[in-house]
Parts: C-alpha cells; structure tokens; sequence
C-alpha cells in the first residue's frame, strides 16, 4: 500500500498510489492511464491475464482495474487466482456485460466492486478513490467478534466460518457486513450503505448493494432465498437481525 514520508518542511505526504490496470484495448488504455495519472496515481498497464498475474508477483499494488473480457485468461479467471494466491488489494472489475449473474460471479470471485461499460470517468474516478479509502486502514470499532447462530464472524482476522467451515469473503463484502452487524436491527437504506461502505454518493438505478447483499446471503445464509440474518425491509432497505 502506499506509504507515508517526510517532506523537506515536516509535513507528512502519501506516495502515489500504484494501480494495476488489465486491459486489452489500447484506446481505453491511453485514456484511463492519462486521466489517473494526472490525478497522482502510478499505473502499470497489462493487456492480457498472464502478464497481468506475472506484474502482481513481482511487487505490490494498491489496486487492480480488472476488465473481464481479456484474450486468454479472462478477467474472472484472474481475480479467482489473484485471491487465490493471498493478494488483498481492492479489485474494480470493467464488464460490457449488464447481467445481475455475471456481475454476482464476480464477487463471489472476490472483486470489491464492479462497473459496466460504457461509463463516464468521473464514475471510474469515484470508484477508485472511494475502494482505495476504504482499504486504507483497519476499522476502529471496539468489538470485533461476533457469533450468530453456526455463524462466527472475526473482523480483526477477516474470518468467517458457518458450521465450521471457513467461507471466503471479499473485502468489500466484509466492510458491508460489518456495517450491517455494527447496525443491526437498525433499517439501513441502500443510499446510506453506499455512502458509508463503497465511500461513493448512489445514483439512479444502481444495482450494487443488491447484488453484493445477494451475495453475502449465497455465503451467510442456510436458506439464501428465505433470508434470516440480513432481511429486506421493503422500499427501505435492509436490516441485520442475527
């Protein structure tokens, strides 16, 4: 992750961040590469899912832009194998696919978010900054363990287990159950858990608290389609009430 240094006048400044970026069109390259590094960040582009794996093994990274249509290797096949090996930086996935199931397997691949072209870059900007601050550092929150039922949640170890068997969770899935279990019982509307927990403003129609809730339910619960830990509160939103 980036680091922090002492100016010449004592003031502590953040190094750039450095992104990996795996795309395969080189216009969209020229293009998010120019706008991100004009906004401070370092960007080491990959065009294919091998050259992309062999850059993540040689240093680190703060976050991957990850397109999924790529020659080869395609981008669900990365991000399945980057989490694979232990890597836990934030992945933004690109898709010209709007389908809810293409986006749901990626997150349960362990992508933090995702985004469907064609977008405008401010979009890409606020997603950027908004999983980058998120994963700046550990939460705060005094308690950190918690059991409901066979489900056993530890933040501070990221380690979740149902029954006793350990169940694999992105980062932004965890940062979003434990907003949930810091709140439960409390009715919290999408509006105020994309805020909160993607760090971004909503807009009109968006999908992706509901796929990433859909998600966690795949994962946390006995019966997914009859929720019993995060419940839908209609034209509200939802609550934890484990």
């Amino acid at each position: 992750m980036g680091r922090a240094e002492q100016s010449p006048a004592g003031t502590t400044r953040r190094l750039t961040r450095r992104v990996l970026l795996v795309e395969d069109e080189p216009s969209l390259v020229r293009t998010l590469t120019d706008r991100m590094v004009s906004e401070g960040y370092q960007v080491d582009p990959a065009g294919d899912g091998e050259t992309a794996l062999s850059l993540l093994a040689e240093g680190p990274f703060d976050l991957v832009v990850l397109d999924v249509m790529l020659p080869g290797m395609d981008g669900f096949e990365v991000c399945r194998e980057l989490r694979r090996r232990g890597l836990e930086m934030p992945v933004l996935m690109l898709t010209a696919r709007g389908d809810v199931v293409d986006r749901v397997v990626g997150l349960k691949l362990g992508a933090d978010d995702y985004l469907v072209k064609p977008f405008a870059m401010a979009e890409l900007m606020a997603r950027v900054e908004a999983l980058l601050r998120r994963s700046g550092g550990p939460s705060t929150s005094s308690s950190s363990s918690y059991v409901f039922g066979d489900l056993r949640v530890d933040f501070a170890s990221a380690a979740v287990a149902k029954g006793g068997r350990p169940v694999s969770l992105s980062s932004l899935e965890l940062r979003l159950l434990r907003y949930l279990v810091e709140h439960r019982g409390v009715v919290v509307s999408r509006e105020q858990l994309l805020d909160e927990v993607w760090g971004y403003e909503s807009t009109p129609y968006t999908r992706t608290v509901d796929v990433h809730v859909a998600s966690l339910r795949q994962k946390l619960e006995t019966n997914p389609s009859q929720p019993e830990l995060i419940v839908t509160v209609h034209r509200m939103g939802y609550k934890f009430v484990g």
